[in-house]
C-alpha cells in the first residue's frame, strides 16, 4: 500500500471529501494527530485508521471508522485513545463483552467437545495456525465483515483459497452458536464470502516447464523470501512446516528430521536426506545468534508469512502468467516426481500423506532412503527445467 503524505499542514472534513482515488489503494497521514491515517481504496471509499507500535515493537493498525459515518474531529478522538492503549499493550478497543478468544474457547467446550465432534482436533489445528492473537483479543460483537474479510484475505495470499475458506467455516460456526444463545446478536457474515466454489473442480493448477524456469529465476532475487519458495518445490512439504525448519533439526550430513506431531498437526515427511540442490540453499543462508530457524525473520522469528513477499515475486514475473499460490508449488512438485519416475507409494509417503488402509496401518518401516531418493530424482529433474536440455520433455498444460 502506497502512503502519501499531504503537504497541508491541516485536514479538515472537506479535506477528506476531496481525496480521489486511485488504482491501487494509499494512505494519507492526519497531519494533526500522529498515527492517524485516512486510507483510500479504489472504489472510492474512505477510512479512518490508526497505526502504533505495542511495547514489544510489533505495528499494529486499527479500524476507527468509515469516513462517511465520521466526521474527522470524532474520528481524532476515537484514535487518540485507541493509540494510547496500543502504547500500552492493550486491544485497541476495550471489550465490553467477551472476546472472540473467550467465545471460541466456550464453542469449543459447550459445542465441539460436549458433541464429541471428530473434526475437533482438525479445527483446533486451523485456529492454532490462522487465528492469532491480536484477532482473538477482538470484542466479539463488534468484529465486522470487513474484520473477517481482512483476515481471510491474509490467508488466502500466504496459504490457499481452501485454508480462507476452513477458517471462514469455523467463524460461521462460531457466530450461530453464540446467536443461538444471545438474542440480541446478528452475524456479519453474509452469502458469497467464500473464496471458492464448492460446485466446482477441485484446484488442480500446475506449473508448466517455462513457468517453473520463471519461478526459480524470480525467487533467485527475492532473498530469503526466493530460497524459501524453491525449497518448497524441492521438498514438497506444507509451507507451515518448511517456514519453520530449524537448524537443529538438520545434521552435518543434510538430514531433516522433523520433530513429532503436535495436536492437529498433519503428518510430514518425517525424516529424509535432502537433496544436494536442498543442501546448497541452506549454505547460502546465513545463521543469526539467537534465532534457531533456517529461513530467519526478525528476532527470533521466522520469516514472516506476509502477502507482500508473494507480492514481489509475482512482480518479477511475465504479466500475462496465470496466478498461482504456494500450495500450488506443492502440487506442481508432487507431479514432477510422479514425471520423475518415483512411485506413488513413495512420492506420497515423501509428500507426508497417510497411507490408507491396512497398509498405512500396519507397515511401521520409516522408508527414510526411499523418501531421500523420491526427493533426489525430484531435484535432478527440476534441474534439468531451469536448466533445459535437448533431451528434456516439457511438460504441457491439461486441458480444462
Amino acid at each position: 500500500m502506497r502512503r502519501k503524505r499531504p503537504r497541508k499542514t491541516t485536514m479538515s472534513d472537506k479535506g477528506v471529501k476531496g481525496l480521489k482515488p486511485h488504482r491501487t489503494r494509499y494512505a494519507v497521514d492526519d497531519p494533526e494527530l500522529r498515527g492517524h491515517w485516512i486510507r483510500v481504496q479504489p472504489s472510492g471509499s474512505k477510512s479512518f485508521w490508526t497505526v502504533a507500535r505495542d511495547p514489544n515493537g510489533k505495528q499494529r493498525w486499527n479500524y476507527v471508522g468509515l469516513c462517511d459515518a465520521l466526521g474527522i474531529e470524532t474520528a481524532r478522538a476515537k484514535a487518540r485513545e485507541m493509540l494510547t492503549r496500543v502504547r500500552a499493550g492493550l486491544p485497541a478497543i476495550a471489550p465490553k463483552t467477551a472476546t472472540f478468544g473467550t467465545v471460541m474457547d466456550d464453542w469449543l467446550r459447550r459445542h465441539v467437545e460436549k458433541n464429541k465432534l471428530r473434526s475437533r482436533d482438525k479445527l483446533v489445528g486451523l485456529i492454532n495456525r490462522h487465528i492469532g492473537p491480536e484477532f482473538r483479543a477482538r470484542e466479539f460483537i463488534a468484529i465486522r465483515r470487513d474484520d473477517i474479510t481482512t483476515l481471510l484475505d491474509e490467508i488466502e495470499d500466504e496459504h490457499s483459497s481452501r485454508q480462507a475458506d476452513s477458517v471462514l467455516t469455523i467463524i460461521s460456526s462460531i457466530a450461530t452458536w453464540y446467536a443461538t444463545r444471545h438474542s440480541d446478536y446478528n452475524s456479519p457474515l453474509v452469502k458469497g464470502m467464500r473464496r471458492t466454489n464448492s460446485k466446482e473442480k477441485e484446484r488442480d493448477r500446475k506449473l508448466d516447464d517455462g513457468e517453473i524456469r520463471n519461478v526459480w529465476t524470480a525467487a533467485g532475487e527475492c532473498g530469503t523470501f526466493g530460497k524459501l519458495v524453491k525449497m518448497l518445490l524441492l521438498v514438497m512439504q506444507r509451507l507451515d512446516r518448511t517456514i519453520t525448519m530449524k537448524w537443529d533439526e538438520i545434521d552435518a550430513d543434510g538430514v531433516w528430521t522433523l520433530p513429532p506431531l503436535e495436536l492437529g498437526e498433519k503428518e510430514n515427511i518425517a525424516k529424509v536426506q535432502l537433496p544436494e540442490a536442498a543442501r546448497a540453499i541452506l549454505a547460502s543462508l546465513p545463521r543469526f545468534a539467537g534465532n534457531p530457524y533456517v529461513f530467519a525473520g526478525q528476532g527470533d522469528r521466522h520469516i514472516a508469512k506476509s502477502g507482500k513477499y508473494m507480492t514481489r515475486l509475482r512482480r518479477k514475473l511475465p504479466k500475462d502468467m496465470e496466478h498461482f499460490s504456494l500450495h500450488d508449488l506443492r502440487r506442481t512438485a508432487r507431479s514432477l516426481m510422479s514425471r520423475a519416475g518415483v512411485s506413488s507409494e513413495h512420492a506420497e509417503r515423501a509428500m507426508g500423506h497417510v497411507i490408507p488402509g491396512i497398509e498405512g496401518v500396519y507397515n511401521r518401516h520409516e522408508f527414510t532412503a526411499e523418501k531421500s531418493a523420491a526427493l533426489a530424482k525430484l531435484a535432478n529433474l527440476i534441474d534439468a527445467i531451469v536448466n533445459p536440455r535437448e533431451n528434456v520433455v516439457p511438460m504441457r498444460k491439461e486441458s480444462r
